[in-house]
């Protein structure tokens, strides 16, 4: 029904982050999109992967010793693990398994799905394949396996026949000529000649002992490459998280999505979304929320919902128990711009509200571009007040003789200055009759309500504010900008007024789109020329109710109705007065 009173908390953090935690909530339909756009997304991630099979084999490397046992060779130092990783997902390798599988497709796309890893500190490569059934994983997985270990074998064999290829060479050599030397030692005589020959003989002889060592050597080495430690075998189950996991892992996708696109929203959102954003705006505590539908009517006992009528009751006692406004008990109830339906029925509601506890209530309608309150209200004719009626020699204008009552049932009855169409608003809202008005009425016991229109649509509230004691700010959070409610209050305050507070409200869904048109029709068809905008036709609460009103002072009959001078000066002579 109703929610605390909300003030203007400015510094505390906690608060704002669950206000905001709060504010984000109202964004169900994105956050409900997020959570589907989430979802859809699993499915689409666990189907597309219900088929799919890893296989792994590894393999460890070594290079070719001549003794593997030896502690002092380091494998480390002799494998470059790095770059072994790049000879595995080569194309060279891709093509001779493909020969092995006999594959028809492209080698990239045998590629694509090859995955080649090592784990750290270690000389071990791991060969991962994915496919769409176990045993083709399984396959692919060791046909590269074995074609890497393959390649790797060619080229530690090519290059070790290459090595005995310059090996033999060096060692023909070197023997053909110990053999020539062989043959001139023995024609040679004893001497010092000889000696010196023999001795060059011996280094050639030391020559191909070497080479022979070394050919030795380079036909006794271990060409394996590696040895395969794991085969890669058919996996049983596929790879893929499986629907309901892919399903949950996306629906916690799709809330964070949700979620973020939220915020966004609502950090780019130029409308209050809460009370809190409200009362920060004016700078006031935000004194009522209505339920909706709350301002369809304007008296308290025409509510189907008792809930609207306790609201508007806790709404004046608020105010009553105000010290800015408790003192004289001046109110100006406005609205930021658009309609003022939701001011009108504020400011009739506060009036009942105050009439209740024994108040004599005034409420003003200080509204002279499209004046309604006299033809929607259970309103008859009263006496004018004496600080009502015109001095002598004082031009006659608004407000005129004419004051009337509600009934306001329960309530008791309060009184009703109706506003009038006048040529020049600004000059009669800011006239002596006008100012004596609101300051002769500031008796002990009375309370005075005025009702303007929207602050931000015409500049007739200003000309009121530093006539009365507090400014009442009606808005729907969802139809007004934030930048607004400050621009009101700077209005406000720089015309020497104070903001005693705000009320929220939420419009019915039958009267928002009336709502929508009517302020069509005043910002377009009205402007700020002052003619008013027609009323909607068809709708209850905008019907008059001639049979209970008496209009004027006593001169008006139901055939013909005295004309006043002003009327004719305004020019405002309805059609049925003709």
């Amino acid at each position: 029904m109703t929610h605390s009173h909300v003030t203007a908390v400015e510094d505390d953090e906690p608060e704002l982050l669950r206000d905001q935690f709060r504010q984000l909530l109202r964004y169900r339909a994105i956050i409900a999109a997020g959570i589907g756009i989430g979802l859809l997304g699993g499915v689409w991630f666990g189907m597309s992967n219900a088929d799919t099979y890893v296989a792994t084999s590894q393999v460890v490397l070594r290079a070719p010793v001549n003794d593997p046992f030896n502690p002092s060779i380091s494998q480390e130092k002799t494998l470059n693990m790095g770059s072994e990783r790049q000879t595995a997902l080569s194309s060279s390798v891709a093509e001779q398994a493909a020969k092995k599988l006999r594959w028809t497709g492209t080698i990239g796309k045998l590629q694509k799905d090859l995955q080649v890893t090592n784990p750290p500190q270690s000389q071990v490569l791991q060969f991962t394949y994915t496919a769409d059934t176990p045993q083709a994983a399984a396959d692919r997985a060791n046909a590269v396996t074995q074609a890497y270990l393959d390649l790797r074998k060619k080229q530690w064999t090519d290059l070790r026949a290459t090595m005995l290829d310059g090996q033999q060479k060096q060692l023909d050599e070197v023997a053909k000529k110990h053999d020539q030397k062989t043959k001139e030692l023995d024609r040679m005589p004893d001497g010092a000649a000889r000696d010196a020959e023999y001795g060059v003989k011996t280094n050639l002889l030391n020559r191909i002992n070497e080479l022979d060592g070394r050919i030795s050597q380079l036909k006794s080495l271990d060409m394996s490459p590696g040895t395969v430690i794991r085969v890669a075998t058919a996996p049983g189950y596929s790879d893929g998280p499986g629907l309901p996991m892919s399903l949950g892992l996306g629906a916690l996708v799709g809330v964070a999505l949700g979620l973020l696109v939220a915020w966004v929203r609502l950090v780019f959102d130029p409308a209050p979304r809460s009370a809190g954003d409200v009362a920060r705006a004016v700078r006031a505590p935000v004194l009522g929320t209505l339920p909706r539908g709350a301002t369809d009517v304007l008296l308290a006992e025409d509510h189907t919902d008792a809930r609207a009528a306790e609201e508007y009751r806790s709404v004046a006692f608020r105010l009553a128990y105000d010290q800015r406004f408790a003192d004289r008990r001046r109110l100006l109830v406005v609205a930021p711009r658009g309609s003022n339906e939701a001011a009108v029925a504020v400011a009739s509601h506060l009036a009942a509200s105050f009439a209740e506890t024994g108040k004599d209530v005034l409420l003003i309608e200080a509204d002279l571009r499209a004046p309604t309150l006299a033809g929607r209200l259970r309103a008859h004719a009263a006496a004018a007040p004496r600080w009502s009626k015109p001095v002598e020699g004082e031009e006659s204008g608004w407000p005129a003789r004419r004051q009337l009552s509600v009934d306001a049932g329960e309530s008791g009855s309060f009184g009703l200055v109706p506003g009038e169409r006048v040529r020049n608003v600004a000059r009669a809202l800011t006239g002596p009759r006008v100012s004596r008005l609101i300051a002769e009425a500031d008796s002990p016991n009375s309370t005075v309500v005025v009702l303007a229109p929207p602050v931000l649509n015409y500049a007739d509230a200003l000309a009121l504010v530093d006539r009365v004691d507090g400014v009442l700010i009606v808005c729907d959070p969802r139809g007004v900008h934030r930048t607004d409610l400050q621009r009101i209050r700077e209005l406000i305050a720089g015309a020497g007024g104070t903001v005693l507070g705000a009320v929220v409200y939420t419009p019915g869904r039958g009267r928002r789109r009336a709502a929508k048109q009517q302020a069509a029709r005043r910002g377009s068809g009205g402007g700020r020329g002052g003619r008013p905008a027609p009323e909607p036709a068809g709708t209850e609460e905008f019907a008059a109710e001639p049979e209970q009103i008496l209009v004027g002072d006593g001169s008006d009959t139901v055939a013909l109705r005295a004309l006043r001078a002003e009327d004719l000066r305004t020019g405002d002579i309805r059609a049925g007065d003709r």
